[in-house]
């Protein structure tokens, strides 16, 4: 049997990295460059680099913005804290947040408000996780590890609610979960799963494509990107051999060597492009070609900041 390429599906863009992508475009169509952005827009190079070579400005902070200039804030979220700056800045804020990344927001704010404690079930460095702790810092504890979940102390046990980081892994989040849920028998939690559907469905095509058969899975993302983390620790935890790869620049030949069916996808912030370019350099190694050629059909759309969505 011949040895086997596989493009996974869905992969690659979701809706809020697409919102996010198309609003720095929009402005800087709109406005002309410099157009500053705080933060990376979403988690890959690829899109960081192509965005600032057309006039995005990258800043950490946005007291780096001029006085009275246009800041787009990115898809992971920020704190109050930043708006405040801005807003004492003058600045002309164009809030990119991802919607589902906003509902954690919410949530936060809500429990905080009726005095819980706020477990927040993610990665403590990580840029969502930062400004969803920002809506109420002294009511939020961060939780990275079933270790933490066994050990955390909360002032009222009967008073605590459950968030989480949207781009985690379902099955360690899970296992997080059911032991805070084990030590607080009255956590309270979001009617739906804070983990949005694009890493879940992602996840789902990984362990789906492993369980039938693929021996090394290839996921297309940067290295500060949660979701593409994941996906590689989810396809290793199926049983297979699997990389994370930003670009064909970073294909090693020798992970090929033994494999007949090899498994391609993408993080939810990396480029179809990438994508294409990876599956070519494997197929002129030897592999047929299959699988889906079409990234997504997922069905979900967000609507674009108000500031730069078309009059009508």
């Amino acid at each position: 049997m011949p040895s086997k390429l596989e493009l996974v599906a869905p992969r690659g863009y979701c809706a809020g990295v697409d919102r996010a992508i198309e609003t720095v475009e929009r402005v800087l169509a709109e406005l002309g460059p410099p157009v500053y952005v705080r933060g990376e827009i979403v988690h890959n190079t690829h899109v960081v680099s192509s965005l600032a070579a057309k006039g995005a400005v990258f800043v950490d902070s946005e007291s780096e913005v001029p006085r009275g200039e246009t800041i787009i804030l990115s898809a992971h979220g920020v704190s109050p804290e930043v708006h405040r700056v801005c807003a004492e800045r003058e600045l002309r804020v164009i809030d990119a947040t991802c919607p589902l990344v906003s509902k954690v927001h919410a949530e936060v704010r809500r429990y905080a408000k009726r005095g819980a404690t706020v477990l927040l079930v993610g990665h403590q460095n990580h840029d969502e996780v930062i400004g969803t702790r920002g809506e109420a810092p002294d009511a939020v504890i961060v939780i990275e590890s079933v270790a933490d979940a066994e050990k955390v102390q909360v002032d009222d046990p009967d008073n605590v609610a459950l968030t989480t980081q949207t781009t985690l892994s379902i099955d360690d989040a899970a296992a997080i979960v059911d032991v805070l849920k084990r030590r607080f028998p009255a956590l309270a939690g979001p009617k739906t799963s804070d983990i949005c559907y694009a890493t879940q469905n992602r996840q789902d095509a990984v362990r789906a494509v492993v369980t039938d058969g693929a021996d090394l899975v290839l996921v297309v993302g940067s290295r500060n990107s949660s979701n593409s983390n994941r996906m590689v620790e989810v396809a290793v935890a199926t049983g297979a051999e699997s990389h994370l790869i930003d670009n064909v620049g970073e294909l090693d030949h020798a992970w090929l060597e033994g494999k007949r069916r090899i498994a391609l996808t993408a993080g939810a912030s990396a480029p179809e492009v990438l994508v294409q370019e990876v599956a070519a350099a494997i197929a002129t190694a030897g592999y047929a070609r299959g699988g889906d050629e079409t990234p997504s059909a997922e069905g979900v759309f967000f609507a674009l900041p108000r500031e730069v969505r078309t009059p009508g």
